[in-house]
């Protein structure tokens, strides 16, 4: 320990916020987590981000101090505040990724075409809530709600409420899973999904 420079731990303290913001941001959302290099950029990036907050947010405490003054702004101070703001910033980059605010903002303005989702899967079960139909590789068909679906569609599980496994012949029998609360579906066994249309909202209007 006695040969690590001083300077390592100055920037690792000053690098931590950005870390844990970004820590936070990918707790949060579904995006797969980025290389080592990667990581080390976005934290520079966040900590750009943070510093900017805490420098306004200082100042402002230092106006209220010219009224009046209620403590002493200190280097424990500017850690605390740090450490708030950086859970606040990825808690905000988290929520705008996931409803596609910013992206969508900008699409408006005709700068990107892209969504803030990590993959057109996520989008389009995101913006889809209704029920599906899972047709599986050994040719069957399930039909269901989906309570719960996978991030990736190379790994994860569906989840299906309500399921009832589609008739694949001319008989047209549906066979409903009778005392069957969930069912849950590897997604490696999926060759596609179809999102049906949500007649049953027009039925009850």
């Amino acid at each position: 320990m006695e040969n690590i420079p001083q300077d390592f731990f100055t920037i690792l303290q000053y690098l931590l916020p950005g870390f844990l913001a970004a820590w936070v941001f990918y707790g949060f959302t579904s995006f797969p987590k980025p290389t080592q290099f990667e990581r080390v950029i976005q934290a520079l990036v966040f900590t750009l981000v943070i510093q900017l907050f805490v420098f306004f947010e200082k100042t402002i405490f230092f106006e209220i101090g010219r009224i009046k003054s209620f403590a002493v702004w200190t280097t424990r101070a500017e850690l605390i505040f740090s450490t708030i703001t950086a859970l606040i910033v990825g808690c905000l980059f988290a929520y705008f990724a996931n409803n596609d605010m910013l992206h969508n903002f900008a699409r408006k303005l005709g700068i990107t075409r892209e969504t803030s989702y990590p993959s057109e899967w996520f989008g389009t079960f995101l913006n889809n809530m209704t029920y599906v139909v899972l047709h599986l590789k050994d040719e069957r068909r399930l039909y269901g709600w989906p309570i719960e679906w996978p991030s990736d569609p190379n790994k994860g599980h569906f989840v299906l409420e309500l399921a009832i496994w589609l008739p694949d012949d001319e008989s047209g029998v549906e066979i409903p899973l009778k005392g069957v609360k969930s069912i849950m579906i590897d997604v490696k066994d999926v060759k596609w999904v179809e999102f049906i249309e949500r007649t049953w909202e027009e039925k009850n209007e």
